[in-house]
């Protein structure tokens, strides 16, 4: 069985090489994103649809700064660089069931 802690590191490295297929998998088909602003990613292909432009520009990348995990969840303590002209300091939880991210909720 796949650890919670590995499932996010995976996603992780594919999200700042900007590999949008090795990205996506590591998601449940179900999967459902609360986003800082409010608004909400239901589904892979959302997933993939939004951040396909977004790799495309070459520009993100996240730096793991702290991490804790408690069963399911994963909750890491991110920079995020290249989405504004500032680096974003943000709280990420992911919860994994079965192997994939079936829930994220970003806070902060």
């Amino acid at each position: 069985m796949t650890e919670p802690r590995d499932v996010v590191e995976q996603q992780l490295t594919a999200y700042n090489n900007h590999d949008i297929d090795a990205f996506v998998v590591t998601y449940a088909e179900d999967v459902l994103v609360l986003r800082r602003d409010g608004s909400r990613l239901e589904g892979r292909q959302a997933l993939r649809d939004t951040y396909t432009r977004q790799f495309a520009a070459g520009r993100c990348r996240a730096e793991i700064v702290g991490r804790l995990t408690e069963g399911d969840w994963v909750v890491d303590h991110e920079v995020a660089h290249g989405l504004s002209d500032e680096p974003v300091r943000v709280l990420v939880a992911y919860r994994v069931r079965e192997g994939l991210i079936d829930r994220v909720e970003f806070l902060g």
